[in-house]
């Protein structure tokens, strides 16, 4: 055996944590200023402002996660080992908030865009999306990054102009009304800008580690801290300016669960986009208020989609680690050649898609979405905070205690006061719930692992006495059968030097099963070892078989452990798309190679 870290790759710092997490975190004000309109008119701004401390409140909270469950500190991940039948309920309340997250931001996106039948489009949207992560996770780090910070500085603007109208908007201002629990139903009912912060507590396993700290004490509080502290800050201080400045806005009339405004009906689902055509246009022209309000509308739009994007990669990612968990069934697991469980993938679009059809209404979604995520938060912050052997101080404890409390009323009241989000979430539960039965029926017939491994191994065969004096092995690394593994076995024979021959089985999710898989137990790997094997002639072959989330990465490692002085990859004969998409290995193995081990490319 040659065995190699396990560790996923720690590559994911400050920045792109934030721009993560603002790729759903900051999508909520899109659309939920418009929604508090529609609920209390000129007074919404107080709804928005408590929406906002709730927010700040859960964030703090979340920054002590991070610290606590450097592995991963989402529901799902940081309550198992208290309850599984609470990770559970958590889990899949958080699959019915990531549901509900890629429909309502997918609708929303065109409702900025001011399409016609924008569910359709929304609809569609989904399907593209989905369709796109058949090739793998990509990598969103970068690509939220580039997408989230012209939105920010595009919000930041929308902000600078809305500050000449704040004295006119407080004149606007209305006081609640007098009926506590009229407000408070208010409230709930607009509590959106929640969910992100689940996302960046899961993403705490490949954050890069604190200076001082190692994979067997990790600590990743310079990354997670920081990334919530900047995107909660921004998400509250810009919800509640630009809350303010919609009072400004003269003439806004509520009807029918919508906003209308002169010359423009229905603006509640893209208060934004009118906020910049008027705030813009006054000082510089009704062409400048139209020019700003389509920046606005572009910028949002395309954070919305990241959106939808992170949910679909976040729903396919927990159905497979519950399946792998036996909650689910195997069918979950099954994996395409790109390492994407279709099974999943395809719930994680088609759900989305039926929902946003059926529903096509902003305020409708909204219902739905809250239900999932405050139950998920909820539940993570109850068992974290009850939990003696979690090293939190007194006033820490507290403090997440009094927010799941919290949590946990307006959870409550979502149940009593919206009927479609009970029912939504009841069955979501009830199925989910149904697929655990039939997975522990199955699982039942199986020995369970019982511990989970502290290393990957790599199945090798063993080296004979003869080929231990030979230096300088050659290591192949191929995804099939074709003229690179005939390169290699001709190289190695010419040179007689022992050639590893390394397949990598590349998904998104590593459980303990697939660190024990062996070669003979993949159908791709099998066909590539018996066709070297029988090819070899006298060459000395050793077959590597590995699963990892990063091909990249264990490439190198195993390269760098067998001492070979050759890396033999050959050229992707993938088009350009797929390129964009799953990214080039060959530029990241080049980056990552160290100077002792030359790299050959065969074309």
């Amino acid at each position: 055996m040659i065995t190699v870290s396990t560790n996923r790759p720690r590559n994911v710092d400050a920045p792109r944590a934030a721009a993560i997490l603002y790729g759903d975190w900051g999508t909520s004000k899109a659309y939920v200023i418009g929604l508090a309109f529609a609920v209390a008119g000129y007074s919404s701004f107080w709804l928005i402002a408590a929406m906002c401390v709730l927010t700040a409140l859960v964030g703090v909270n979340y920054i002590i996660i991070c610290k606590q469950y450097p592995d991963g500190g989402g529901v799902y991940a940081s309550v198992r080992h208290r309850s599984e039948v609470i990770s559970i309920v958590g889990a899949f309340l958080l699959v019915a908030d990531y549901l509900v997250t890629a429909a309502i931001s997918s609708l929303s996106a065109f409702q900025y865009l001011g399409v016609p039948h924008p569910e359709q489009f929304a609809a569609l949207a989904i399907l593209i999306i989905g369709a796109l992560n058949y090739f793998g996770p990509r990598h969103t780090g970068g690509l939220a990054f580039l997408i989230a910070l012209p939105t920010a500085v595009v919000v930041a603007l929308l902000g600078l102009f809305c500050l000449p109208h704040l004295g006119e908007a407080i004149s606007h201002l209305q006081p609640l009304s007098s009926n506590l629990g009229d407000n408070w139903k208010g409230f709930v009912g607009i509590v959106l800008a929640l969910s992100g912060v689940e996302a960046v507590a899961n993403a705490t396993g490949v954050m890069k580690l604190n200076p001082g700290s190692s994979l067997s004490k990790p600590s990743v509080s310079r990354a997670s801290t920081p990334a919530i502290m900047v995107v909660m800050v921004e998400v509250c201080v810009f919800t509640a300016l630009l809350g303010l400045a919609m009072h400004a806005l003269g003439g806004l009339e509520m009807k029918d669960g919508d906003v209308n405004a002169p010359g423009h009906p229905g603006v509640r689902d893209y208060m934004l986009r009118y906020m910049a055509e008027v705030f813009v246009g006054q000082p510089f022209g009704a062409t400048m208020g139209h020019v700003a309000a389509w920046v606005v509308s572009l910028a949002i739009a395309g954070l919305l989609l990241s959106a939808v994007n992170t949910a679909i990669v976040d729903l396919i990612a927990i159905q497979f680690l519950m399946s792998r968990d036996r909650e689910l069934p195997p069918g979950f697991q099954k994996l395409n050649k790109f390492g994407v469980p279709t099974l999943g993938m395809a719930v994680a679009t088609l759900i989305p898609m039926l929902l946003v059809v059926l529903v096509s209404d902003m305020a409708a979604l909204a219902d739905l979405y809250a239900s999932g995520v405050v139950g998920a938060i909820a539940a993570n912050l109850g068992s974290t905070s009850t939990d003696k052997h979690v090293g939190l101080t007194r006033f820490e404890r507290g403090l997440m205690f009094g927010t799941f409390l919290l949590m946990a009323a307006i959870e409550i009241s979502l149940f009593v006061d919206k009927p479609h989000a009970r029912v939504f979430a009841v069955t979501i539960l009830a199925v989910g719930l149904i697929l655990r039965g039939l997975a522990a029926e199955r699982a039942a017939k199986k020995q369970r692992a019982a511990t989970l491994p502290a290393t990957r191994t790599i199945e090798a065969a063993p080296r004979s006495p003869a080929m231990e004096s030979v230096r300088e092995p050659l290591i192949c690394a191929v995804r099939g059968i074709g003229r690179t593994l005939d390169f290699a076995l001709e190289e190695a024979r010419e040179t007689a030097r022992p050639l590893y021959l390394l397949f990598v089985r590349e998904q998104a999710v590593i459980t303990p099963e697939d660190r024990e898989r062996k070669w003979q137990q993949d159908p791709d790997a099998h066909q590539i070892f018996e066709y070297a094997r029988a090819n070899a002639g006298k060459v000395a072959l050793i077959p590597c078989y590995a699963v990892s989330d990063s091909a990249a990465d264990t490439i190198v490692d195993v390269a760098a452990t067998t001492g070979a002085s050759r890396l033999i990859l050959g050229s992707p004969q993938r088009s350009a798309l797929l390129n964009l998409l799953r990214g080039n290995i060959i530029r990241h193995v080049s980056q990552l190679l160290p100077d002792n081990i030359h790299l050959l490319v065969y074309a």
